[in-house]
């Protein structure tokens, strides 16, 4: 019987073990409560973010409303201070825009660097817990 390849943890934006990022709501591209990603996920949902009002009014008014719940889906809609798993690419538009929330770099995917700075994440590191 063959065992099954093993995946190496995911790591985060500085070299350690991705932490949860938020089960309430539960986030993440896969809703695993962390920013994992993988092929599937085209928007690379990286970057663990911690909601501001000023951020979520920034992306209702670009098109992306998350404030706004969407029981259908099983979305319960954002709110400041909830965290989500925000795509790298929004991140950095928010990061331009001025608006960017900040971040929790221990849940934040290492693959957000592929389109985020370092520099750039750690000057919106979340100083909570």
């Amino acid at each position: 019987m063959t065992q099954p390849p093993r995946t190496a943890p995911a790591r985060n934006v500085s070299g350690g073990p991705l932490a949860t990022c938020s089960t309430a709501p539960m986030t993440g591209f896969f809703r695993d409560g962390c920013c994992n990603t993988g092929p599937a996920d085209r928007g690379s949902h990286t970057v663990c973010a911690v909601m501001t009002a000023e951020f979520l009014a920034n992306s209702k008014y670009l098109g992306n409303d998350l404030s706004t719940p969407r029981p259908k889906f099983g979305f319960p809609g954002l709110k400041p201070g909830d965290r989500w798993c925000l795509c790298a690419a929004r991140f950095v538009q928010a990061h331009d825009e001025g608006v960017a929330p900040r971040v929790v770099l221990e849940a934040t995917h290492e693959r957000a660097l592929d389109v985020v700075p370092l520099a750039v994440l750690e000057a919106y590191a979340s100083t909570e817990d």
